[in-house]
């Protein structure tokens, strides 16, 4: 079933950003990640299966009263983890992206100007749907059915971290079919262990947000990106 699930919903983006106007791609996409969570998950009102799943952001998606001191905590937590391995990833991803486009010209850093609209916009329309699904439905119900047997770095993971982000990596390259959208298979990997060492999305939600921005960052400051 859950294989199943993550076929159709790939069917379904890869239909959408491709029949949809480019203004509404992204969002037409988001809404078949959200949607999908929303059904296998959310929808049941059931605190213990939103908590299982990883979705619960602090108490904002839980049906009980919100607990805006948790939820402040939990958005703090999430954003220590995904700053601490941004700190670690971003000096060589850096040093790689020079490499793998040859990059000759300067790095010209770009104003600050669109910035919060930028942020926003990644994190609401690209990470939130796209961490909701892949790593809160598909990676926890992967790991319901093959059992987590290896403990890396304090995380306990197994095959579906894997599966999970070989079908991201292969929904990204249905959406759009360049050869290079499989590598987000590497990013993933580190989402995914995330959300197993934190116990929820919000940590891989914060630091896929931040690789997107990061790299157009460095797109923009290179001259590659418009």
């Amino acid at each position: 079933m859950v294989l199943g699930v993550a076929g159709i919903v790939t069917a379904a983006a890869a239909v959408l950003s491709y029949a949809l106007p480019a203004d509404f791609q992204a969002l037409g996409v988001a809404a078949v990640f959200l949607g999908t969570t929303y059904t296998m998950v959310v929808r049941h009102d059931d605190t213990r299966l939103i908590r299982h799943h990883g979705v619960s952001l602090g108490g904002l998606v839980e049906p009980e009263p919100i607990d805006w001191r948790e939820a402040l905590r939990h958005g703090l937590r999430a954003l220590g983890w995904a700053s601490l391995v941004g700190l670690i990833a971003f000096p060589p991803f850096w040093v790689g992206y020079v490499h793998w486009y040859n990059v000759a010209g300067p790095f010209l850093p770009v104003g600050s100007l669109g910035l919060v609209d930028d942020a926003l916009g990644q994190v609401l329309v690209i990470a939130l749907p796209e961490e909701a699904f892949y790593r809160g439905y598909l990676q926890t119900a992967l790991d319901d059915s093959l059992g987590t047997q290896v403990k890396i770095l304090g995380a306990r993971v197994g095959p579906g971290l894997l599966v999970a982000s070989a079908i991201f990596a292969l929904g990204h390259f249905a959406t759009h079919a360049y050869p290079a959208r499989l590598a987000v298979f590497f990013p993933a990997l580190v989402f995914g262990w995330l959300r197993a060492r934190t116990g929820g999305i919000g940590a891989g939600l914060a630091f896929h947000a931040m690789c997107n921005l990061f790299a157009d960052f460095l797109g923009q400051g290179y001259g590659l990106a418009p």
